[in-house]
């Protein structure tokens, strides 16, 4: 059976405290979009649909898995055209780790970075209006 949450320890507890995977993806999910020359995470259909009716999806292209290995991430996210992927994925993983770390005191076993396309930048000209005189 599949944990439902992350269990945290203190010294001095009053009780325990869990944390749901969900949260974990919406703070990778934040972290990871916060990165220059991320362009977008991946959705699936669902969150589209959510987005359009004005809901947003903070934890989309972002997957946690917490094996017995440990805490795994897996991120799914489309680049900006003529960044240097490695150096923004790196900054990517550094991000998710810091903040996570900071915001749980969790610490993630694997940060995987999914790069599933590339987004190039559209330019609209707007047409040219010429004056009668």
């Amino acid at each position: 059976m599949k944990d439902t949450g992350l269990e945290m320890n203190h010294e001095a507890s009053f009780g325990k405290v869990e944390i749901a995977p969900e949260v974990i993806e919406v703070i990778a999910g934040i972290a990871a979009s916060e990165i220059e020359g991320v362009a977008q995470m991946r959705g699936n259909f669902a969150s589209g649909v959510a987005e359009r009716f004005g809901k947003k999806n903070h934890g989309k292209g972002v997957k946690v898995d917490l094996g017995e290995e440990g805490i795994v991430i897996d991120v799914y996210c489309v680049m900006n055209f003529g960044v240097s992927i490695p150096a923004v994925a790196q900054k990517v993983q550094e991000n998710i780790r810091q903040t996570l770390l900071t915001m749980t005191a969790l610490e993630i076993n694997e940060i995987n970075i999914h790069v599933v396309g590339i987004q190039f930048e559209t330019k609209t000209e707007e047409p040219e209006i010429q004056e009668e005189m």
